[in-house]
Formats: C-alpha cells, structure tokens, sequence
C-alpha cells in the first residue's frame, strides 16, 4: 500500500482524499471508515474532485462512474 497525504475535505460522504501522480493513484477515504484506491485517475480528474463544490456527487459521476479500476483498501 502506498502511503500518501490525505487531505480532510468538506463533504457529506468524503473524509478524505489524496493522490500519488507518479502511481496516479487516487485515494478517498469515506465518512462510513471505508478507503478506496482508484487507479490511472488523472491529476486534472484529482483537482475536479478537490474543487468541486459537491465532492460526493463529482465522486459518483467522475470516478465511481468514469471506468477507473479501484480496490477497497480498508
């Protein structure tokens, strides 16, 4: 497991993100405790995420929905 900075974000259903762009490796951990690891995720998919103004729903439309393989991690 890669270890990366996660940085606390404003949202109902994110805790957490961080990125690794040498892996581009996305990493969002959950309110519920569960973290994910997204794979090939672009750095400009990263700052979408960052500055979106819902997180959940750029999560759910971009990520979860945009055809990255993930792996639940914890």
């Amino acid at each position: 497991m890669f270890t990366i900075h996660m940085e606390s974000v404003i949202s109902s259903n994110l805790k957490a993100v961080g990125y690794d762009p040498l892996h581009s490796l996305l990493r969002i951990e959950f309110n519920n405790g569960s973290i994910y690891d997204y794979f090939g995720v672009p750095q400009s998919i990263y700052q979408g995420l960052k500055n979106a103004p819902s997180k959940g729903s750029f999560h759910h439309t971009f990520i979860r929905n945009g055809g990255f393989s993930y792996q639940r991690i914890a």
